[in-house]
């Protein structure tokens, strides 16, 4: 049976988006071994898609044959029983580069992540993710953060460009997600996605399910699955009490040690995946690994999670 497309995959997700990390050994190589055990667990947790490489897996520190790789592995792991989104970004040449990877190895879409250092116009930034979107047959998911950040009427342009099926929004300004949702709604109306893409995104879903963005991403669902998936569901079935004990309990702590440090987003989290018993090895330069204090913070935080689950039944 041939899986339904990307898009349908997604709408009304049965648990949370999972951005896994890569996994590296002692000497800095990947540790494929590792990365499957990864992707394996959060499946098994209930990960109801893998975007791999991308953000929280290091997109940026990956050679292409490393990238091709570690998406190939991710779909062989998750043979079809959830779809794999890969990264692709840097320039527009590089963009394209990346989505034939991705899709010679068999993902199933792409998240189109900003351009490399420019700070380009909207014109140049609808024509960069239209090449992106028409290399290859695969859906894209255009990442709005740092310089990639869009204007109503350039979304318009996105939602009406053959491909693109989405936006996923890591800026926070939730007025002007209201203005984009608003006019893709009354002059591109259609199927087009949106998601909260901030990090640690349960922090501001409330907010932004009040907009109708339902969708998010889940770091913490790579260290602490249970939690993220009580929060999902917490949200899906309108269990406000539970959600907020996690938010007062879990996520705002864990926010709060996140910004204790740049580029926690990701190194945090994979001290995480590691203090829950898989090795996953240490982030690649430019980041950098997070103070020992700021890891027993977290084995506390997380301690502190689950008991707060104890708690709910």
């Amino acid at each position: 049976m041939t899986p339904a497309p990307l898009a349908e995959r997604l709408r009304v997700p049965t648990g949370p988006l999972f951005f896994p990390v890569t996994a590296y050994g002692l000497d800095g190589s990947l540790d494929l071994d590792a990365f499957r055990a990864h992707i394996r667990r959060g499946i098994e947790a209930g990960a109801a898609a893998v975007f791999a490489c991308c953000g929280t897996g290091e997109f940026h520190a990956l050679t292409p044959e490393e990238f091709e790789t570690c998406v190939r592995a991710a779909v062989d792991e998750t043979a079809g029983r959830v779809p794999v989104v890969a990264g692709a970004g840097y320039g527009t040449a590089l963009a394209v580069r990346y989505a034939r990877l991705a899709h010679a190895a068999g993902a199933d879409g792409l998240l189109a992540m900003p351009p490399y250092l420019v700070i380009a116009g909207q014109e140049g930034l609808l024509r960069h993710y239209q090449e992106v979107a028409g290399a290859t047959p695969l859906p894209v998911i255009v990442y709005q953060r740092d310089n990639a950040v869009f204007t109503p009427d350039t979304v318009v342009g996105l939602a009406r460009t053959d491909g693109i099926i989405g936006l996923k929004d890591g800026l926070g300004d939730l007025d002007l997600m209201q203005r984009i949702v608003s006019a893709v709604r009354t002059e591109a109306p259609g199927d087009f996605l949106y998601f909260n893409g901030l990090p640690t995104a349960e922090q501001t879903q409330l907010a932004y399910a009040a907009i109708g963005v339902t969708l998010y991403s889940s770091a913490v669902f790579c260290f602490a699955p249970e939690i993220a998936l009580a929060f999902h569901r917490a949200l899906a079935t309108g269990d406000e009490d539970t959600a907020h004990r996690l938010l007062d309990g879990f996520y705002r702590p864990f926010v709060e040690l996140r910004a204790q440090g740049r580029g926690y987003a990701v190194s945090l989290v994979k001290a995480g995946v590691r203090l829950r018993g898989l090795d996953v090895g240490e982030v690649r330069p430019p980041l950098h690994e997070p103070g020992e204090d700021h890891v027993k913070q977290l084995a506390q935080l997380v301690e502190r999670g689950y008991a707060l689950l104890e708690e709910g039944e």
